[in-house]
């Protein structure tokens, strides 16, 4: 695949680091030359100088032809105009990269579809989701992230005392926009049916809407409805949207901004968190705020040693968990030895969004438990008659395999048993392992 990627700072030169590495013929853009030669020494990619929103650089670029374009610069308005100029190039594929969340959530209008970009990536975004995830689920075995995080799915140990504990599955009263996928008990792993008895001590998949998973974890976690002390150093883009993906009963949430007119601007933009104009790496204002007590600690600033550094201490300090937001993978290797939890990088989990954009129709994301259940998604054609308009209590899949949800659009959904599949759609499975070839030839997809 020819791939023309417009911006080499992190994102970019990192998106040309893995997807060269994948075999694709990748030529990167940038205006800046000090960033393109270090590049030219250690990659086996084509370097060009030059503005990516020039129609002129864009096709010497090789962007008539391409089958991708990926605008990764750190400019918004840059990324959407080069990215449809590419568009109207003629690249096959366009990819841009945004930071606001006006464009990213389409307030007002649809910016990718009016500037022809078929897909926005937001890196912030997509690592806020992911650490709100690990936080509203710390004992998580594992957690996957589905459709913009519209769609969770992750894996709860059963309490001794939890109120599922004897029932049989068609009476557990799980919310409509969840479903309860795979079930781990004493070292072996089913698909369940709705006549197995939960037990303590099993391991349950559960699959469903993010807003489902709040009345969900009381039913297998006896201490679900403890309010977890989630503290957040950083006014960051990234800070906000990890706000909003943890607002709710669950949380009680701490944001530390040191800047005046940064910490009145949030202040007044997320009114159900407390924001705090202090330094938390004061060890006096961490003693008095009661660090000890956090369920979490996350460090999402612009800077990576002041992140590392941040979380460890407050590790050290007594929080339970301490989590940093790292933009390079320099500091890595040090994580473990000084006792952070957890880290995130948003270069990497916007790639692997990239990746995943261009994998096949039909293919395996995740498994659930080896040879027993894999997660897959397939993007529905036009020529898969035998499910398009179906309600799905009429269809029959491989090994008893779930449809867990569908993305239409913008919106996505667990389905009901009346509800049907069409054309476009992309559609996740819980299936049998194996069972993908099947999957497949179900799908129409070669």
């Amino acid at each position: 695949m020819n791939i023309v990627i417009s911006g080499a700072g992190d994102v970019g030169r990192h998106a040309a680091e893995v997807l060269g590495g994948d075999g694709h013929n990748i030529t990167i853009i940038d205006r800046d030359l000090r960033k393109l030669v270090p590049i030219e020494d250690v990659l086996d990619v084509r370097t060009l100088h030059g503005n990516g929103a020039d129609a002129q650089v864009l096709r010497e670029a090789g962007c008539v032809k391409a089958d991708l374009y990926i605008a990764a610069t750190d400019i918004d308005e840059i990324n959407l105009l080069s990215a449809s100029i590419a568009a109207g190039l003629g690249v096959k594929r366009t990819i841009a990269r945004v930071h606001h969340g006006a464009y990213f959530e389409r307030r007002g209008i649809d910016y990718a579809r009016h500037f022809g970009v078929d897909h926005l990536v937001c890196p912030e975004h997509t690592t806020a989701v992911a650490i709100a995830q690990t936080l509203r689920n710390p004992g998580a075995l594992a957690v996957e992230r589905f459709a913009r995080g519209m769609i969770e799915m992750l894996q709860l140990a059963v309490s001794a005392e939890a109120p599922v504990v004897g029932q049989v599955l068609s009476e557990i009263a799980l919310p409509r926009s969840v479903r309860l996928a795979v079930v781990e008990r004493d070292r072996t792993v089913f698909i369940p049916d709705a006549d197995t008895v939960i037990r303590s001590g099993d391991i349950v998949t559960l699959v469903g809407e993010t807003g489902g998973f709040d009345k969900v974890n009381k039913l297998f976690q006896i201490d679900a409805d403890r309010r977890k002390k989630i503290m957040i150093m950083g006014g960051t883009p990234l800070s906000v949207w990890l706000c909003r993906a943890l607002r709710g009963r669950m949380f009680s949430v701490r944001l530390f901004e040191w800047d005046r007119a940064r910490a009145e601007e949030l202040s007044a933009k997320l009114d159900w968190v407390t924001v705090l104009r202090v330094d938390p790496m004061d060890a006096d204002t961490m003693t008095l705020e009661r660090i000890d007590q956090a369920d979490a600690f996350v460090t999402a600033t612009a800077d990576d040693e002041h992140n590392m550094l941040a979380a460890a201490r407050a590790k050290s300090m007594g929080a339970k968990s301490a989590i940093a937001v790292l933009q390079r993978t320099t500091y890595l290797h040090l994580l473990k030895h000084v006792g952070i939890d957890k880290a995130f990088s948003p270069r990497s989990t916007a790639v692997a969004e990239i990746r995943r954009l261009l994998s096949d129709p039909a293919h395996r994301m995740a498994s659930l438990a080896e040879g027993v259940a894999d997660i897959l998604e397939v993007r529905v054609p036009e020529t898969a008659r035998k499910v398009i308009g179906v309600p799905l209590k009429d269809l029959t899949f491989p090994g008893h395999s779930i449809v867990a949800a569908i993305q239409r659009g913008d919106k996505v959904r667990v389905p009901g048993a009346a509800d049907t599949i069409a054309a476009g759609d992309t559609v996740v499975l819980i299936a049998p392992a194996g069972a993908e070839k099947q999957i497949k030839s179900v799908f129409s997809v070669k």
